[in-house]
């Protein structure tokens, strides 16, 4: 059975952890990572407080292993998810966009393992010092929002693993076992994957989205809104508005209002593919059908397998 720190610490099977995504990660695909002995996530950041205790309730009574919770800070409602979390006995909870030192102390106090996600080895000490257990590493090839430093994750898995005595979950551009034994050559213990598990049956996200993705094609992807945050969208009319937008030097103010509310929910779960924001890595290139989360979990286990013993692909 393979072992080191990160299997140990969520007490899982395999190194790998299905990303906590918005409008996409429910209590159908974290049971469903988490029964095929990875770790599954729910993503709170597109839930009221009464709907993410509502799936950690459904995922507690689909699986009896470790799943977590991922909790983006900049959530407007965050002490309500922390209340929840805690309330409901949450074991692992994963946090990004924000200072990890605002929940970590909080959260351990109740025994719960934190991890943080970070897009730098600067913000990786500071999650490190805070007291989190480990660190994503996240590449700018993920999807949704990203760092400003826009470092690939095949530099920014060793910068990370050089700063820090943590372990280290590398993020972004990863949806093979290949490259998963790529990222932990490079220093990682484990994989952080998100846009190969959109394209799940069990993904809570619009079928004309997981179409989509299944469909894309490299440079189908692109960077942008970097007044507001950074965020990986795929190209489409609402995308060519904010290209059109920034091209013409619009101010944050037009940014904001062009945004609008509800934008990513109208794309990605509703399946609106001209007028949503639609949030997917560059990785989707590579994907071409939509499995059950189990069967993605074991081929992705089963090519690192593979690799590891015939790297070179030597015939």
């Amino acid at each position: 059975m393979f072992s080191n720190r990160i299997t140990q610490l969520f007490q899982i099977e395999k190194p790998i952890i299905q990303a906590g995504m918005i409008w996409a990660s429910g209590w159908r695909l974290a049971s469903a990572v988490s029964n095929a002995g990875g770790l599954g996530i729910i993503g709170s950041g597109s839930m009221y407080p009464d709907v993410l205790k509502e799936h950690i309730k459904k995922c507690k009574a689909a699986t009896a292993k470790p799943f977590a919770v991922n909790v983006p800070m900049l959530y407007p409602d965050i002490e309500k998810h922390i209340r929840t979390i805690i309330e409901e006995g949450v074991k692992i909870v994963f946090t990004s966009a924000g200072n990890p030192k605002t929940l970590t102390p909080i959260l351990k106090q109740y025994g719960i393992t934190v991890v943080h996600v970070v897009s730098s080895s600067k913000f990786a000490l500071k999650a490190e010092e805070a007291g989190c257990d480990a660190v994503v590493a996240e590449g700018f090839e993920a999807g949704g929002h990203n760092g400003r430093e826009e470092t690939t994750t095949m530099v920014l898995i060793p910068a990370v693993k050089k700063a820090v005595k943590i372990p280290v979950i590398a993020a972004g551009g990863i949806a093979t076992g290949t490259q998963m034994l790529a990222a932990m050559v490079l220093g990682a213990e484990a994989v952080q994957i998100g846009s190969r598990y959109v394209a799940s049956e069990e993904a809570s996200s619009h079928v004309n989205f997981k179409n989509l993705v299944i469909n894309s094609k490299e440079g189908d992807t692109k960077l942008m809104l970097k007044q507001l945050a950074p965020v990986r969208l795929m190209k489409n009319k609402f995308y060519e508005e904010v290209q059109a937008a920034e091209d013409r030097g619009a101010a944050k103010e037009e940014l904001i209002q062009l945004l609008g509310r509800a934008r990513a929910k109208k794309g990605m779960f509703e399946g609106d593919l001209n007028e949503g924001e639609l949030e997917i890595g560059q990785v989707s290139s590579l994907l071409d059908d939509i499995l059950p989360a189990a069967t993605i979990t074991e081929n992705i286990w089963n090519e690192f397998q593979q690799a590891l013993s015939n790297p070179l692909h030597q015939s």
